[in-house]
């Protein structure tokens, strides 16, 4: 048993730093706005890019998140 919750601690370590790091790897939400104001130029392609890869992102933060959650809630279990 012992073993079990130190190989999920350790699954428990690695989800959190995945978490932070997925997070800190979106942006900003408020970025559209302060673009719209200065006028900054962006393609058709470049904005469609970071739609997808911002998607990618928040997919993982949701997903990676709900792990977390759940891996936390089963060694409290044990």
């Amino acid at each position: 048993m012992e073993i079990a919750k130190l190989i999920l601690s350790i699954v428990d370590v690695v989800a959190a730093l995945f978490l932070i790091a997925v997070v800190l790897l979106q942006s900003g939400k408020s970025a559209g706005l302060s673009g719209a104001i200065s006028g900054v130029a962006d393609t058709f392609l470049s904005k469609n890019k970071a739609k997808s890869w911002d998607a990618k992102l928040a997919r993982m933060t949701k997903w990676v998140a709900i792990g977390f959650m759940v891996i936390t809630f089963i060694i409290c279990l044990l």
